[in-house]
């Protein structure tokens, strides 16, 4: 089931992309998912009655009393009925400042700067029910669609019925499913549908998430995060891959979802090699040092340990803090530390954008770097910002060449290849789909933190069950390993789970190896190193 694995909360933005795509069957490309926010919120209802309390959630962010509404009935066959009288007045009835109607048939008059100054003015557009070609038709490369695009970066929201909401995505289901067709793209990666025909469009579209709405439901986006409205139970469909079934769940009145997280677990399920593999490399790191933390503290070793892997008091330590929430410390706690224990030169890299840490001169500071140091915090943020950038790919280079790198607890787990924990709403579903890879610096693991303090044995136990391809590492809090090699030595306060599926056990012993501060084991023959 996706429920567990989709749900959770975030209120980072989604930025929209507003690219067009080419009419397909089955989509070869789909596009990059930003994690950075939507610019203004959507709402997508249901065909027929809104829900009441999705309709006071679009009045109200539109402004309540001062709120200027204009709605666009022209995905309706006939935009001039009663129903859509009706529908106008149902907005007049909750006395916005005003409700302007706009519509027609022809370009030309779309393009004409006296019909779309409304939209220049508008707090809130409503796109009636209806066949979306038809508003496309009428607005597709005109000045409605880009007045729309302009409100809608300004934050203004947008919202309608799914007949007309279906042309805001770049994808939209054309007449004879599972035949698509390009939409507006302020919400890409996503198909719309009232539910009879989502699957099969999802199945020939395997990198899109569809959302079906039943009568009486309603959805709200916020930036990256979304919300279930109404009586009835929408339902978010994905495709089968990366050994999984196709799952279609059900999400009722209060649910939250990530987009991005949806998009990301998509995306894995349709690509070529998905994650996680059927068998991971070994655990080796044949050059530099890792210092693996386990959140909760850290003894004065540990810091002196890692500085002398670094290169020593001169070297250059660059501090990643990007696992936190904004705003962002003006101080960085790990800068004050490391200068506590002697190092001299220490810098700070960060950025929310996966689109700057692509860029070479980004990272440029990596390229003299003898430690990097990441943060603690949520280690799915490292995965938006840096995850496959070039960023990225500089901090491997660090260890490749010898260096050292560092983290507690979030700055723990994206160490390893396979990263526990990674729900942005929430830290207690270990395997988070489209949030399972970690940075690989140690490979063929799965690192875990706040172990024992925090009884999280059992949690491991489930993921060694589903994965049990990984050696399992739970790090108890201010205890490290140290990494070299194919070598872990165990340094700090507590103790060290080591979860080793392969192992034959009796029945009521523990199904991990436990070792103490001095203890080394050794992670590729997943043995205890006897002294």
């Amino acid at each position: 089931m996706i429920r567990h694995t989709f749900r959770f909360a975030s209120r980072l933005r989604l930025v929209g992309l507003f690219a067009l795509l080419v009419p397909v069957v089955a989509s070869a490309q789909t596009p990059a998912i930003d994690p950075l926010g939507l610019p203004g919120p959507l709402l997508i209802a249901c065909e027929g009655d809104i829900p009441n309390d999705a309709r006071d959630a679009f009045f109200a962010l539109a402004g309540k009393d001062k709120a200027k509404i204009v709605v666009i009935p022209t995905a309706a066959k006939n935009a001039d009925d009663k129903s859509i009288t009706k529908m106008v007045q149902s907005w007049k009835d909750m006395k916005p400042k005003s409700v302007t109607v706009l519509h027609t048939r022809m370009k030309k008059e779309a393009d004409d700067p006296d019909f779309v100054k409304a939209l220049t003015e508008a707090t809130g557009v409503w796109l009636a029910n209806g066949n979306p070609d038809t508003l496309l038709e009428a607005y597709r490369g005109t000045l409605v669609e880009k007045e729309l695009k302009k409100l809608h970066e300004r934050g203004t929201i947008i919202g309608g019925s799914l007949g007309g909401m279906m042309a805001l995505t770049d994808l939209h289901i054309d007449a004879d499913a599972p035949k698509t067709a390009a939409g507006l793209g302020f919400l890409n990666g996503f198909i719309l549908d009232g539910g009879t025909r989502i699957k099969s469009t999802i199945a020939a579209n395997p990198a899109y998430v569809g959302f079906a709405f039943p009568e009486n439901s309603a959805l709200i986006i916020q930036g990256r995060l979304a919300r279930a409205f109404g009586e009835g139970s929408m339902t978010i469909s994905v495709s089968k891959g990366a050994g999984k079934p196709a799952a279609n769940d059900t999400y009722k009145a209060g649910a939250l979802i990530d987009l991005v997280q949806l998009r990301r677990a998509a995306a894995n399920r349709a690509a070529k090699v998905p994650f996680p593999p059927a068998k991971p490399p070994e655990a080796v790191v044949p050059k530099g040092t890792l210092m693996i933390i386990g959140g909760g503290g850290s003894t004065p070793e540990m810091w002196e340990r890692f500085i002398k892997a670094s290169g020593g008091p001169d070297a250059l330590i660059v501090v990643i803090p990007t696992a936190l929430e904004d705003p962002l410390p003006a101080t960085v706690g790990e800068e004050s530390i490391l200068k506590k224990f002697g190092a001299k030169n220490i810098k700070s890299l960060h950025t929310r954008d996966p689109k700057e840490a692509n860029d070479p001169k980004f990272s440029e500071i990596l390229t003299k770097a003898g430690g990097v140091w990441f943060g603690g915090g949520r280690q799915w943020r490292f995965v938006d910002a840096y995850g496959g950038t070039k960023t990225e790919e500089r901090i491997h280079e660090v260890l490749a060449r010898g260096g050292a790198i560092g983290g507690s607890s979030a700055g723990a787990s994206i160490q390893s290849e396979y990263m526990p924990r990674g729900h942005p709403l929430g830290n207690t579903v270990m395997a988070a789909e489209g949030y399972e890879k970690g940075f690989g610096f140690l490979p063929g693991c799965a690192v875990d933190q706040h172990f024992f303090a925090r009884k999280r044995t059992g949690d491991m136990t489930g993921l060694m069950k589903k994965y049990p391809q990984y050696l399992g590492i739970g790090l108890d809090e201010a205890t490290a390993i140290v990494v070299t090699g194919s070598t872990a030595e165990v340094i700090g306060k507590s103790k060290v789970a080591f979860y080793d599926t392969t192992k034959k056990r009796e029945a009521d012993e523990a199904d991990y190896d436990e070792l103490k501060p001095g203890d080394k084991y050794d992670l590729k023959k997943r043995v205890k190193i006897e002294k």
